[in-house]
């Protein structure tokens, strides 16, 4: 298309002013070049060559195209193959009216199916159509099932009917959006992390929305989508239009998502630059321009607010060359990725991060928060695009194998918040119709889109070769098609076949993996050749391909060990790029005595882990473990059973101290069940048996099997329990050292006995604090009501469990 304008254009210069102008040829050769510059974008935005969907001009070259999504297939056999079979499945399931239910309630119009539960019956109310959008468009180009493009073209022409009723541009479904949208036009704002004028991170749910009809647009053609997402952008700007710099950044003081990408991602299709301009509006101080002088601001940040703000970086380079936002964009990825990460590829604790390269006492049911890697891989395949190298395909193998596929359950495809690594954990997964999290709307377009950063265009008409997955790309533009076959990790080598229109002269670059030991082997239609090895951490193979050749990649493999930054005796095992995981069954083990150590001194891993006999990618512990030598086996394979990913060297004497801190607090737990009159457990029966009432946002969760109950924004929750006015005695409250800035009082039949304030202790350990219960509360009673009330503005709990305790 593109060069058939090129083309058009130079015949008509050409036939009008002259047949021989050199000058013309110029213009000609120029017009070409503007003209594919302005193509140069694709799936999650990522440069792709010759888009003509892209109008805006780009001022940084790019050094390496993404392959759209429809030019690659996976090919069966492959765990990501699998996984993204599930997920078309569970999209399928899905009705897009029940999502679409308070989309159509708030324009007025009537709802044609129920409302979805979990998060869609919450604040954030609207954030998984987004996703959904997103995840249907690409499972389109992936799969080619004409059902996908059906229901994306479907919701856009509702969103568009929504848009019309409403007259403002706007579409949504969040809870008071009214209220929230009209007092930030007029000024009034109050923000804070996830609260803007009484509404759940509003602008988080606007980016989903629009990032849904961007994908419509790219991956299904639909030419109404951008008009919906323009005349959304424009209701933006006409709500904060008139809002002052300190107005702006008070606003931005609550998760806003990636509104910069977005709308640098509207300019990029539109090639209006009011849609860039009003990308800077979503930029602020305490994160971005802390970024932008190399100082990590991180620390004690959510991790998913931020990891966006450098994706929109990173793309609004692409169209501006703005210094400021490369350093931004490079600068994040690098602190993220060396500081904050785990081995997995995951990064946050409870969301947050802590301290740089402080890991070792950030372990618990609530690590890695999944979305943060979703968005990590979007950022990475920017930053590759504009420099191509291996540091970033690793990262990529990395996270994707350990993180992204293992967040999946490959029996029905759900999906898990966090991946947690705390020893002895296990993961948690989303049911069905009822969760709706963050984590499943990046969940069902993380398995859509595996075909993504396999291969890329090198700048010169190269290929690259990223990962090592069963796939086939059909390169049309050059008559070639390459098909990669492997049982990769399971097999240390992959083969390709190149199946040529015609004979095609081309460098082949191969990511010489990080973990590949020795010499990677390079053999060409059965011969072993010497490849050469760039700066950028490739193996380049320059030839002319012909039709049927094979080539065949060799990779040293073996078991190594990753320790924590901050704790040398705390590491976790890998074969290759593949995280193993120590199975401990279908019962949890005691969290402090049950849960495997390393009890030897010998540092030499392949002594003591054996491969398991006739078992791919299984190995096993010999000897050292204690008090049990568990098999290992891929994380990603690890699933409905309890596990250990990381390990702590143990000396005798280490370990004699464990028993004897065992055996103490068993001691502990039998004196404190003899001195106590009830107890209050924060789950089904035992909470209906105490009456629990709750007002406000109040939901359970567990941590170390146990379950907690919390409550959000100056919210209660409260219970029955029962007390012995005869002798003295106080509440006893568990809490767990993970929980921090939470400030709530607790009451005793309306009368406040404390003020409580978590903030932090020692990661997966639970912790009590007894509050005396005055003696006038208990005269003439056999029980009273316990309430737990959140500060304005604040959580209160985790509680996990109370007691009446004698005192």
């Amino acid at each position: 298309y593109t060069e058939g304008v090129c083309h058009l254009i130079f015949f008509l210069i050409f036939t009008k002013e002259t047949k021989s102008n050199a000058t013309m040829k110029k213009i000609y050769s120029l017009l070409c070049f503007m003209f594919i510059s302005l193509s140069l974008m694709a799936q999650s935005y990522v440069p792709e060559k010759n888009n003509p969907k892209i109008k805006a001009p780009i001022k940084v070259p790019i050094q390496a195209y993404a392959f759209n999504l429809k030019k690659v297939k996976l090919l069966d056999g492959s765990p990501f193959k699998k996984a993204m079979d599930l997920d078309a499945a569970y999209l399928l399931d899905i009705k897009p009216d029940r999502l679409l239910h308070r989309f159509h309630k708030h324009a007025g119009l009537p709802t044609k199916d129920s409302l979805y539960g979990g998060w869609e019956n919450s604040g954030l109310s609207g954030h998984t159509l987004g996703h959904y959008i997103s995840a249907c468009a690409m499972m389109y180009v992936s799969t080619g099932n004409p059902e996908f493009k059906k229901r994306v073209d479907y919701i856009v022409d509702e969103l568009e009917r929504c848009q019309m009723a409403r007259k403002t541009g706007y579409i949504g479904a969040v809870e008071k959006e009214d209220t929230i949208f009209g007092k930030l036009a007029k000024g009034d704002i109050t923000s804070r992390g996830f609260d803007l004028n009484g509404g759940w991170s509003p602008f988080y749910v606007v980016h989903k929305n629009m990032a849904g009809l961007v994908d419509a647009y790219l991956y299904c053609d639909n030419e109404k989508a951008v008009k919906v997402v323009s005349a959304f952008a424009d209701w933006v700007d006409n709500t904060i239009k008139n809002l002052n710099p300190d107005q702006l950044e008070l606003m931005l003081t609550c998760e806003y998502g990636g509104m910069n990408d977005v709308l640098t991602a509207v300019y990029a299709i539109t090639g209006n630059i009011k849609y860039l301009d009003l990308s800077y509006k979503f930029h602020d101080k305490f994160v971005m321009e802390k970024l932008a002088q190399k100082i990590d601001p991180m620390p004690g940040k959510h991790s998913n607010t931020n990891v966006p703000k450098a994706t929109g970086s990173a793309l609004r380079y692409v169209f501006t060359g703005d210094e400021k936002d490369k350093t931004i964009s490079q600068f994040f990825w690098k602190s993220i990725v060396h500081d904050h990460t785990y081995v997995i590829g995951g990064n946050s604790n409870y969301e947050y991060c802590g301290e740089p390269k402080q890991l070792n006492d950030r372990l618990s049911d609530n690590t890695c928060e999944t979305c943060n890697t979703y968005n990590m891989l979007k950022l990475t395949r920017h930053l590759f695009s504009q420099n191509p190298n291996s540091e970033f395909g690793d990262y990529y193998e990395r996270a994707l194998y350990n993180h992204i596929l293992a967040s999946q359950n490959p029996e029905d495809g759900m999906m898990c918040y966090f991946v947690p690594l705390r020893m002895g954990t296990k993961k948690e997964f989303s049911e069905r119709f009822t969760t709706f999290t963050c984590c499943v709307g990046s969940g069902i377009e993380n398995h859509s889109k595996y075909a993504e950063s396999i291969y890329y265009e090198g700048k010169n008409g190269d290929l690259y070769i990223n990962l090592f997955i069963p796939s086939v790309l059909n390169w049309s533009e050059r008559g070639l098609t390459v098909r990669q076959e492997t049982a990769f990790p399971e097999s240390n080598e992959t083969n390709f076949t190149f199946q040529c229109s015609k004979k095609t002269a081309m460098a082949v670059n191969i990511r010489n993996p990080n973990w590949a030991k020795g010499d990677v082997s390079i053999f060409i239609n059965g011969k072993k050749i010497e490849a050469i090895k760039n700066a950028n951490g490739y193996l380049t193979v320059n030839r002319t391909w012909k039709n049927e050749d094979k080539m065949q990649v060799r990779f040293g493999m073996s078991l190594s060990f990753e320790a924590m930054p901050d704790n040398p005796n705390r590491i976790a095992f890998l074969y290759g790029p593949i995280v193993l995981a120590g199975q401990l069954g279908r019962e949890m083990p005691d969290p402090l005595y049950g849960t495997p150590v390393l009890l030897t001194d010998n540092r030499q891993i392949s002594d003591w882990i054996k491969p398991v006999a006739n078992e791919k990618l299984a190995f096993e512990i010999k000897d050292v473990g204690k008090p049990m030598s568990p098999k290992l086996l891929p994380f990603y394979k690890t699933y409905n059973n309890y596990y250990s990913v990381y390990w702590d060297y143990f000396t005798p004497k280490d370990w004699a101290n464990r028993q004897a801190e065992y055996e103490a607090d068993k001691k502990r737990q039998l004196d404190l069940e003899n001195k106590t009159i009830d107890i209050m457990r924060f789950e089904m029966q035992p909470e209906r048996d105490h009456n629990l009432k709750s007002e406000g946002e109040s939901f359970t969760s567990d941590a170390l099997g146990r379950m907690g109950r919390e409550v959000r924004k100056g919210g209660y929750f409260e219970f029955d329990i029962k007390i012995d006015p005869s002798v003295s005695q106080g509440l006893l409250c568990s809490y767990i050292g993970d929980d921090k800035n939470r400030l709530f009082d607790i009451l005793i039949d309306n009368v406040k006995i404390a003020t409580q304030e978590l903030k932090g202790g020692k990661t997966g350990r639970f912790f009590d604090e007894i509050y005396p219960i005055p003696v006038e509360l208990l005269k003439g009673k056999t029980k009273v009501v316990v309430r737990i009330k959140a500060a304005e503005g604040k959580t209160a709990g985790r509680v996990f469990g109370c007691r009446i305790v004698k005192i």
